[in-house]
C-alpha cells in the first residue's frame, strides 16, 4: 500500500486555494481529501483549509472500525459542520463573505470504500489498468450535459463550465454525494479540476499504470496539466492498493 500527494498553484494563478490530505490511521484505515476553495481575498484558501483541517481532526480523532453505515453517517456529519464553520468564520471576517469550497473525499477500509463529493472535485477507481470516475459533478455544464441540451464536447469550452450547482458554504443545508464501491480496484484518485479540465482520462491513466513510483506518476500528472497551461491550482491525492474481489459503484447519497 502507497500513498502520495500534492498540490501546485498552476501557471496562472497567483496562490493556490487548494487544500489536500492523506491520513491513515492504526488499524490501516485510510482518508483521502481534496478541497478547491473559491472567494475573494484569498477567502478560498481559507474555505478549503477549514474543510481539510475539520476532517483530518475528526479522522484522526473518531474514525476507528466504524461500519459502512456508521461511515456514511460521519461523512454526513462531517460535511455539515464543516459547513457550518464556514459561516461562523464569514460572520466574523467580513472580507471572506461568499467563500467556499468543494470536496471530494474517499474512505477506504478492509471492508469498504467510500466517496463522497460536494462540487466538481473528483474522485476516480483504478481497476483493471481502466480508470473509472465514481463521482458525479455538481457543475451547470454537467446538468445541460444530462439534459442533452450539449455535448460532452461542448462542455470542455463551455462558458459557464466553472459554475458550481453545490458548495460547502454555499446554503444553509447540503448533503455530500456517497458512493458505495466495491473492492476489486488497483488504486483511489482524487483530484482538483485543475487536472480534470487539461487531462482526460486516458492520459492520466497512462500515468497511473506507468512503471515509476508514485511520487513520480503524481508529479508527473502535474507537469502534465501545467504543460497543458495550468489554468488552475492542482491537487491531486493517489493511493495505490492490492486487487480485491467487487467492482462496481454504486450511489448512496442523494441530490439537495
Amino acid at each position: 500500500m502507497k500513498s502520495f500527494y500534492l498540490t501546485d498553484v498552476g501557471k496562472v494563478r497567483d496562490h493556490n486555494e487548494d487544500s489536500v490530505i492523506i491520513l491513515k490511521n492504526h488499524q490501516n484505515e485510510y482518508l483521502l481529501a481534496v478541497a478547491d476553495g473559491m472567494g475573494g481575498h484569498r477567502a478560498g484558501e481559507v474555505a478549503s483549509s477549514i474543510a481539510i483541517t475539520y476532517l483530518s481532526k475528526q479522522f484522526n480523532e473518531t474514525f476507528y472500525g466504524l461500519n459502512k453505515d456508521k461511515a456514511v453517517d460521519w461523512i454526513n456529519e462531517c460535511v455539515s459542520n464543516i459547513n457550518m464553520e464556514i459561516f461562523k468564520h464569514e460572520k466574523v471576517h467580513s472580507d471572506s463573505i461568499g467563500m467556499g469550497t468543494t470536496l471530494v473525499l474517499a474512505l477506504y477500509t478492509k471492508d469498504y470504500l467510500l466517496f463522497g463529493n460536494i462540487g466538481d472535485s473528483s474522485g476516480f477507481v483504478l481497476k483493471d489498468k481502466v480508470l473509472h470516475k465514481v463521482t458525479v459533478d455538481h457543475s451547470l455544464v454537467n446538468l445541460l450535459v444530462e439534459a442533452g441540451e450539449i455535448t460532452e464536447e461542448e462542455a470542455k469550452n463551455h462558458p459557464r463550465k466553472n459554475v458550481l450547482m453545490k458548495a460547502l458554504g454555499a446554503s444553509d443545508m447540503i448533503e455530500a454525494d456517497i458512493f458505495d464501491c466495491d473492492m476489486n480496484i488497483t488504486g483511489i484518485l482524487l483530484a482538483s479540476d485543475g487536472l480534470t479540465n487539461l487531462l482526460d482520462a486516458s492520459k492520466i491513466e497512462d500515468v497511473l499504470n506507468s512503471d515509476s513510483e508514485i511520487e513520480e506518476k503524481i508529479v508527473s500528472l502535474i507537469r502534465k496539466a501545467n504543460n497543458e497551461g495550468g489554468t488552475d491550482n492542482i491537487s491531486v491525492a493517489y493511493l495505490e492498493i492490492e486487487e480485491k474481489d467487487g467492482g462496481e459503484c454504486d450511489s448512496e447519497g442523494s441530490e439537495d
